[in-house]
């Protein structure tokens, strides 16, 4: 193996650590904006009003 073809597979290695780690850091951004927008919709789901009690609105009608 001589210097050129040492040298050419350093700089390809390097690139190739430089491509992972800029891939990495998309990857981490992606991840964060996406926890966001379910975190947003986790807080915008309404709360659920208090538990219909006695006969009225209790029953689904099955038949109908």
């Amino acid at each position: 193996m001589d210097i050129t073809s040492i040298a050419a597979a350093a700089s390809v290695n390097t690139a190739a650590q430089t491509q992972n780690a800029v891939g990495l850091s998309v990857l981490k951004k992606a991840i964060d904006v996406e926890t966001a927008g379910a975190l947003a919709l986790v807080q915008a789901i309404p709360t659920l009003p208090p538990p219909v009690t006695g006969s009225a609105g209790s029953v689904v009608n099955t038949w109908a």
